[in-house]
């Protein structure tokens, strides 16, 4: 299917699919004000699912039917991109694109597997001359570290078994007690801040809009606020443009006192703080807004660090009544908007 045949005789732009929406009901809800939306994830009462145009189960990522699937939905609902809202299916949605032209807005496979496993993100964000903390891996000799160090899985995701080490005794005793691979690496001092980015079909940065990360739950940012940073703005753009990433990408870094800038963290989809650089964009320039241009074909210019910087932001908890259909009522518990500040 050519881009010329995702716009129908309306002029509608193509529709947006997301896997694995979860929770993500403000990223889902923001595509669904712009396009088509189809939301697919295994369990029915997936909150963002209900935020779409369309809703589906699909197969496990594991199946075999997971990506035939997926080729035959977009080429029912006329799908011009596609979106990963989790780590599990980016490196299968990325083999899907490079093999059977799959529209999926993800970096190339190489990337995709690297970025997934943090030992070999770090490896590779040194070979292309990008900071990246001290790391190796348990058999190195743990003696001759600078502690404190973190004893994390390689693929660990959502802050889950991350672990603090004094001493070389505390670090090889996380080791044996994490049951998945895992590496050492240097612990980073000073704040920890994220940088929001996208890039275009080709792996240009578009955008990087970097944000303090104030409080986290779980590994997922829920306050913030959007800083003018142009150091941050600066390695973002370097990060996306050596990686070529296709999409979006949060990649996190720590300001260390004594090793400047080093980053932890490359994910090559949305991050949990979804809001900072929504509303930090230029009106008509947000990060789904250019994806939903660049589905159907819309060339997009780099305009890196232009947003406005300065708003905080907080997130919290929602819900949705369904129906014995599994049809949100629309019932709220509490009805309308937050109060006017008295």
């Amino acid at each position: 299917m050519s881009e010329a045949d995702l716009i129908d005789a309306d002029g509608e732009p193509p529709a947006i699919l997301l896997t694995g929406v979860g929770k993500r009901y403000d990223i889902v809800s923001c595509f669904a004000a712009l396009a088509r939306t189809v939301a697919a994830d295994p369990s029915p009462l997936a909150p963002a699912l209900y935020a779409a145009h369309v809703r589906l189960a699909p197969p496990p990522i594991a199946d075999p039917a997971y990506v035939p699937f997926l080729e035959e939905l977009c080429e029912r609902e006329r799908v011009g991109a596609i979106l990963p809202l989790t780590d599990l299916d980016i490196e299968l949605l990325a083999l899907a694109r490079e093999q059977r032209g799959l529209p999926s807005l993800v970096p190339s496979s190489e990337v995709a597997r690297a970025t997934y496993d943090k030992y070999e993100a770090h490896l590779l964000l040194t070979r292309l001359g990008l900071p990246s903390p001290p790391t190796v891996l348990p058999a190195a000799d743990l003696s001759a570290l600078h502690y404190p160090v973190m004893v994390k899985p390689r693929r660990g995701s959502g802050a889950r078994s991350i672990h603090l080490a004094r001493t070389r005794a505390e670090a090889e005793f996380f080791v044996s007690y994490i049951e998945e691979p895992v590496m050492v690496q240097r612990a980073m001092q000073g704040p920890e801040l994220s940088i929001d980015c996208l890039g275009d079909m080709d792996g240009r940065c578009l955008n990087a809009i970097p944000r303090t990360m104030l409080e986290s739950r779980g590994g997922e940012s829920i306050k913030g606020c959007v800083i003018d940073d142009r150091e941050l703005i600066e390695l973002g753009a370097r990060v996306m443009d050596s990686l070529r990433v296709r999409g979006p990408a949060t990649i996190q870094v720590f300001r260390d006192p004594e090793l400047g800038l080093a980053i932890t963290d490359v994910n090559t989809r949305f991050g949990g703080a979804f809001p900072g650089p929504a509303y930090a964009t230029d009106p008509g320039m947000s990060y789904p807004e250019l994806i939903v241009q660049m589905a159907a074909g819309e060339p997009i210019e780099p305009h890196v660090g232009r947003f406005t910087p300065g708003h905080p932001f907080t997130r919290y908890y929602w819900q949705l009544e369904l129906d014995e259909q599994m049809r949100p009522t629309g019932r709220e518990i509490v009805p309308g908007d937050p109060p006017e500040r008295r």
